[in-house]
């Protein structure tokens, strides 16, 4: 199995392990575990953007930073990043997931459950270039 392929596993197990806590977490209520729940699934995002940009240039980023320029130059270069929005998409489940969730606290049971639809779709466009 290579980097990619690998990158794009974490992705999923990390998708699966926040679906599955935050089921858990809503059923007892307890709020820390939904925002634990909620940086998962922020970091299976992390795992597939990694995928991808290791796909375009061959490099993985090491920072968050480093993603969103990398991101930016890659709409440039590849129409097509541009066209299925993977940076809007990606700096979206960012602000949600892992600032207002996870670092401030807010909490929006119906919010977090399309965050959670919206990374598995993330996932799959990201998997859609990366696996071409």
């Amino acid at each position: 199995m290579g980097k990619v392929e690998e990158l794009l596993g974490e992705a999923e197990t990390f998708l699966k392990a926040a679906k599955d806590e935050f089921q858990v977490a809503l059923a007892k209520n307890d709020v820390v575990r939904i925002r634990d729940s909620s940086e998962k699934a922020w970091n299976s995002v992390v795992q597939a953007t990694n995928a991808l940009l290791l796909t375009l240039t061959g490099k993985v980023p090491l920072s968050h930073h480093e993603r969103r320029v990398m991101l930016r130059e890659a709409e440039k270069s590849k129409p097509e990043i541009k066209d299925m929005g993977i940076r809007d998409r990606y700096m979206a489940r960012f602000k949600v997931l892992h600032g207002e969730t996870f670092y401030e606290g807010v909490v929006d049971i119906e919010e977090l459950k399309l965050e959670m639809e919206k990374v598995d779709e993330y996932i799959k466009s990201v998997k859609s270039v990366a696996t071409s």
